[in-house]
């Protein structure tokens, strides 16, 4: 992939689709004041370049019945290939797990996890504790979701 230098209409088009990925390439064109060939050959470099992954839904968690985030907060004694390829592919397997990030600091991984209640909370903590061992498992949940955006802040 080669680097490309994103200008101010490729930002825009990129705050645009990451707000609805569903507008039509004429309706995105309209809003950078483009016809539509040039902004779909800009929507076309942008993916082919990897500044567009994907194009997703984003589901109505509530609707769901899955409005718990709970925050698990690890720590390991063990620091070698195995045990990360181990734990990395038991938090591929939990659906449960929707963001993981190995920290510094006094926790070593950080998990997002989300669930509709306490008892599908401890369903996947047995989960989690049958297929790694751990040293420290530690949980908090979210009383409110004060923000939550799927944007990137480009400027």
């Amino acid at each position: 992939m080669k680097e490309i230098s994103l200008d101010a209409t490729d930002k825009l088009i990129l705050n645009i689709v990451q707000e609805d990925a569903t507008l039509s390439v004429q309706e995105i064109a309209d809003k950078v004041h483009l016809t539509v060939s040039p902004c779909w050959r800009r929507i076309q470099n942008l993916e082919a370049n990897g500044y567009i992954r994907k194009r997703v839904a984003l589901l109505n968690r509530e609707r769901l019945n899955l409005g718990i985030d709970v925050f698990v907060f690890i720590k390991t004694n063990e620091h070698n290939d195995h045990w990360l390829e181990t734990f990395h592919a038991a938090i591929q397997s939990i659906p449960e797990i929707c963001e993981a990030y190995r920290m510094s600091g006094d926790v070593d991984y950080l998990l997002r996890v989300v669930v509709a209640n306490i008892q599908d909370y401890d369903a996947f903590y047995k989960r989690l504790v049958s297929k790694v061992k751990l040293s420290d498992v530690s949980s908090s949940f979210a009383m409110e979701r004060m923000k939550y955006t799927t944007a990137l802040p480009i400027s």
